[in-house]
């Protein structure tokens, strides 16, 4: 059994990436149809420091409960260290990796060298796939995955009561991505050519080369003209920037076409039906055997999971510094020791 306590980044007070401390916590224990998963590694996310942060730009109304002190991070790649009760899909020793509890907990006690996760939320993790990118796929790829391929569940947006409904992507359609070389933006890209989809890929001119490696079809930057401006007849926009400047791309999109903003911005239903288009997203959600969808497709080569950079764990602060400069290329990491 694991020792009582161990490490983990946890912060006592919202704020920037000084606030959180590395220091020693009590091991967690696994609960009815939980596992003990001693951590290898960590992936980051935006809700990681939306909550380091306290989500200073949310209603209080809308919220999640967040109680300090507060251990941030949702993705994790590791092996099982025990089970509990009810579990009979794992065994100690057993390599996993998940989305863990998301969205109905913001943060779930990622960052330490052990967490208990929810069995359901677990895919075994493939063996040609370290740990490294297993934890970096794990939010990210379900992201991409739900908005593109299938939602698998029917829980409704927050942002919206129309339910998303994936297009069926195939040789005849045309995707654009924006945002294309961030953490859900090159997995979307892959996705969509996995299913024959011509990709147009929306990035800074910096990321052309790689993001043609990866199987865009065409590459827009954005630095030296503007996407709306020049794309058009287009079957799906997925917009990873959002917000309120996604409805630019409504006029890039053929009648029947589709916008995915993954950041909900403000639209007008009636603008939408008059365009003929749909616009629609979704929350992602924690899905064990869609992981193991995603991991077996990036164990074949067929999609890979890019690394912007690794830390350790100590090292969290200078992570999240790293997600602040913008501008990654993949996923950043914390490794664990």
């Amino acid at each position: 059994m694991p020792a009582q306590t161990m490490k983990a980044i946890r912060l006592h007070e919202f704020g920037g990436p000084e606030v959180l401390r590395y220091e020693d916590v009590p091991v967690p224990e696994a609960g009815p149809g939980e596992v003990l998963v001693r951590v290898h590694a960590v992936g980051l996310n935006p809700p990681d420091w939306y909550a380091r942060e306290g989500m200073p730009d949310v209603p209080a109304e809308l919220k999640p409960p967040m109680e300090l002190p507060l251990i941030p991070g949702t993705d994790v790649s590791g092996v099982v260290a025990a089970v509990g009760a009810g579990v009979d899909g794992f065994a100690a020793g057993d390599e996993v990796f998940g989305l863990l509890r998301f969205p109905a907990v913001l943060q779930s006690d990622a960052y330490a060298e052990y967490v208990t996760a929810p069995a359901a939320d677990l895919a075994r993790k493939p063996a040609g796939v370290d740990h490294v990118h297993a934890a970096a796929l794990a939010m990210s790829g379900l992201t991409a995955w739900q908005f593109l391929i299938e939602l698998g569940h029917d829980h409704p947006s927050p942002f919206q009561k129309a339910q998303h409904r994936p297009v069926a992507l195939d040789s005849g359609k045309t995707v654009l991505v924006n945002g294309a070389a961030g953490g859900v933006g090159h997995l979307a890209l892959q996705l969509a050519k996995w299913k024959g989809a011509r990709v147009i890929a929306v990035a800074s001119g910096a990321h052309e080369d790689f993001l043609r490696e990866l199987g865009a079809d065409e590459v827009i930057d954005y630095t030296k003209e503007r996407p709306e401006d020049v794309a058009r007849d287009l079957d799906l926009v997925l917009d990873n920037v959002g917000g309120p400047h996604s409805r630019r791309f409504l006029r890039t999109l053929k009648r029947g076409g589709a916008l995915y903003p993954v950041y909900f911005g403000e639209f007008d239903d009636e603008e939408n039906a008059k365009l003929g288009v749909t616009v629609t997203a979704t929350q992602v959600r924690a899905n064990g055997a869609q992981l193991a969808e995603l991991g077996r497709l990036h164990e074949e080569g067929t999609i890979r999971v890019a690394i912007d950079s690794t830390f350790s764990l100590e090292d969290a602060q200078a992570a999240h510094k790293r997600a602040a400069e913008g501008h990654l290329r993949g996923k950043i990491v914390l490794t664990v020791a």
